[in-house]
């Protein structure tokens, strides 16, 4: 069997189909798996640390706000989608696919209708409660159409063949998940409240900035937490100087990272989690069953992020805090809040728990074998 599978623009696409690839490998040792996208995208990157064949295709999203550049990107936007349907076909004349998989992001759309309309077994996945344009204008003409929560389905326009599977989750997170206490003891964390933030690879500027308030809060209120945190990329500076600011200080209390690479350990020792709502994201909270404060990303498309969090603010699993509310006071006083009431974290960890779809990669590979079977 032939698969490709088309993801790009973000993690939160091209991670769950690299989960897809291999759940389909583990179904199927014998499968062969392409993966297209953009050279210039993440998706290159990840897909070459994985080790899958690599196919290019280039296709950008249209810019919205007029301004000089962005009609000039806008222009570039038109020739590359003139471009991908006879570029799709050539990769299809290449891979000679069995089945065709989107993903997510603007490179799904060409590759996807492309196969659909030569007859090809194709299945898209959509990661969040509110769908992207790509997958709303896909459903329609594909085989099988996978969403991750119950919100989708009707959004997506293709009830008849749409089956809810959740978010593929990393096998490492339930497998550390299990080690908490030791996790825990490593860390030193001792009875403290474990909190971990973070806002992204990059570092979200608000984020930073409201966290710094938290952890000044934390340190001259002498709370009993351990506060681990992600600044991103662009955020060490800033945060630094937010230090000496507000008059904080990283120690036994705090500790400060660009990244986070060991983010399955990090959830498992964390009581409580300040985040952007990414799918994905998300899908991990709920596995792991922890307690969050959600500050949805306003720059994203359709403002998804906001309808992924409020899924969980609904289960009691978050407390969801809008850009446009978002202050040091408002985050303060929301985490005092939750320190203030016994079990009330435990209490969210278990509802967030109750969302998780632990099997999503095997309702995935399962579906798919059968369509091929078909």
């Amino acid at each position: 069997m032939r698969v490709l599978i088309a993801a790009g623009g973000t993690a939160g696409h091209i991670n769950p189909a690299l989960a897809i690839a291999g759940a389909i490998k583990k179904a199927d040792p014998s499968a062969e798996i392409h993966f297209a996208g953009r050279k210039e995208g993440m998706e290159y990157r990840l897909v070459g640390q994985a080790g899958y064949p690599f196919h290019h295709i280039e296709i950008t999203g249209f810019q919205r706000r007029l301004s000089l550049n962005n009609i000039k990107r806008n222009i570039v936007t038109l020739w590359n989608l003139a471009l991908s349907g006879p570029k799709a076909k050539a990769i299809m004349k290449e891979v000679k696919p069995d089945l065709v998989i989107g993903c997510g992001g603007y490179v799904s759309g060409p590759v996807v209708r492309c196969a659909a309309k030569m007859g090809i077994h194709t299945a898209i996945h959509e990661q969040n409660a509110f769908p992207g344009v790509t997958n709303k204008l896909l459903a329609p003409d594909v085989d099988l159409v996978f969403a991750a929560v119950p919100a989708a389905v009707e959004k997506l326009g293709a009830p008849d063949k749409t089956i809810v599977v959740g978010n593929p989750v990393r096998p490492e997170v339930f497998t550390k998940a299990k080690d908490r206490d030791a996790i825990r003891a490593e860390l030193g964390a001792g009875d403290r409240t474990v909190i971990l933030s973070f806002g992204g690879s990059l570092g979200a500027r608000r984020v930073n900035e409201v966290v710094a308030d938290l952890c000044a809060w934390e340190q001259h209120e002498k709370k009993p937490v351990l506060h681990l945190h992600a600044t991103g990329q662009y955020g060490v500076q800033l945060f630094k100087d937010l230090e000496k600011e507000k008059n904080f200080a990283e120690g036994d209390g705090l500790v400060v990272k660009e990244y986070i690479n060991n983010m399955p350990e990090l959830l498992a020792a964390a009581d409580l989690v300040i985040s952007r709502a990414g799918a994905l994201t998300l899908a991990e909270l709920e596995a792991v069953g922890r307690a969050a404060v959600l500050i949805p990303s306003p720059n994203v498309a359709e403002n998804h992020q906001y309808f992924n969090a409020m899924e969980l603010q609904k289960a009691d699993a978050a407390v969801v805090i809008e850009e446009k509310d978002l202050t040091g006071e408002k985050l303060v006083s929301t985490v005092s809040d939750m320190l203030a009431q016994p079990g009330k974290l435990a209490e969210m960890g278990k509802n967030a728990r109750s969302l998780s779809v632990d099997d999503s990669l095997d309702r995935i590979a399962d579906a798919l074998m059968k369509l091929v079977q078909k």
